[in-house]
């Protein structure tokens, strides 16, 4: 997957981001190989999104967005997070990107929880993990801002609305995968996204 036009930078918040994540994932993966039954019932519930337990740990909104369940789940929402976020953080800089950034995580995160109490109630003991509401909310705040820009998904070009209808439209028929948490946070990033529009023509 590449971007039309994307021009490379030194180092920024997006690879900060990305690092952390990384960092985290190595340290939450070798806890779970060294004692795999205390990381599952001791460190996990106090990282993870569990909405039956989120009023006692309410804290694991942002914490949640650092952990990854394996390696394949973490290299998806970072090359994302890489792509999408490297083009975003050039058109609004680093304050707006941090807020987007968590803002969608979280409201991704809320919109889970939502769900669980009132629609599907056996989420409420599901542990959640993952940047995909971050990452989403990037991908949704540039589909607005940059509608006519392409993704390379060999050998096609594919503009960024249309691809994130296709990524959406597969997570809610993938099982296992929490498609609440991805849609809070790209309606997060395209509702920001319009905001950021209307703030000027200097995104242009």
């Amino acid at each position: 997957m590449s971007f039309n036009g994307y021009r490379s930078r030194g180092m920024d918040v997006v690879r900060y981001l990305i690092i952390i994540n990384g960092i985290v994932f190595v340290f939450t993966f070798l806890m779970e190989l060294i004692n795999f039954d205390f990381y599952k019932n001791t460190i996990l519930p106090l990282v993870a999104l569990i909405p039956g337990i989120f009023l006692t740990h309410p804290w694991t909104l942002l914490t949640s967005m650092f952990v990854h369940a394996n390696i394949w789940h973490i290299l998806s929402n970072m090359l994302g997070l890489y792509f999408f976020g490297e083009f975003l953080y050039g058109i609004i800089g680093e304050k707006k990107f941090l807020y987007l950034y968590f803002a969608g995580g979280v409201t991704g995160g809320l919109f889970y929880i939502l769900f669980a109490y009132t629609l599907m109630p056996s989420m409420l003991r599901a542990a959640v993990v993952g940047a995909s509401g971050a990452v989403y909310a990037v991908g949704g705040a540039l589909a607005v801002m940059r509608p006519n820009a392409r993704v390379m998904i060999f050998p096609f070009p594919v503009p960024i609305p249309l691809w994130l209808a296709i990524l959406l439209g597969l997570l809610v028929i993938t099982s296992g995968i929490a498609w609440q948490a991805h849609l809070g946070g790209v309606l997060t990033g395209l509702v920001m996204g319009f905001t950021f529009r209307k703030q000027g023509r200097r995104y242009y």
